[in-house]
């Protein structure tokens, strides 16, 4: 897509701190940092949503990742990371180029846990979990 920044980082067009490449992801420095050493990791072709990636991409991207994140940690002497994907607008997702962010996170760095990211808790009812569980499991 020629208009997607991930998607130039990918062709080499506009400069990115690389710092890991397979043959279909790419991880670089991300350019407005949460903290110290966040990275990003993309795969290399446009995919908007996790649902859009062929099984190959998603194994690789998610392969990458799971290289990536003691690396991360130990460049920047991180105590801990999150690990996170917004996938879709509605998730708060920016750039609509599949990304993982490594965010590396620190003792008493006033960080706040994963749980804080979606605003209200719903307070769902048994029947409503059940009805859930229902729907995800026959998917």
């Amino acid at each position: 897509m020629s208009d997607c920044i991930f998607c130039a980082i990918a062709s080499r067009d506009i400069h990115g701190r690389i710092v890991h490449e397979t043959e279909h992801s790419l991880a670089f420095l991300d350019v407005n940092p949460l903290a110290p050493g966040h990275t990003l990791v993309v795969p290399k072709d446009h995919y908007a949503r996790l649902d859009d990636m062929p099984d190959e991409i998603s194994a690789d991207l998610f392969g990458a990742v799971d290289e990536l994140v003691p690396r991360v940690e130990d460049a920047v002497d991180a105590d801990a990371s999150n690990v996170g994907i917004n996938n879709g607008p509605a998730a708060g997702q920016e750039v609509e180029h599949v990304h993982v962010h490594i965010v590396p996170r620190f003792e008493d760095d006033g960080g706040s846990p994963i749980h804080a990211v979606a605003g209200d808790v719903p307070d769902l009812s048994d029947d409503e979990l059940d009805d859930i569980e229902a729907a995800i499991s026959q998917a």
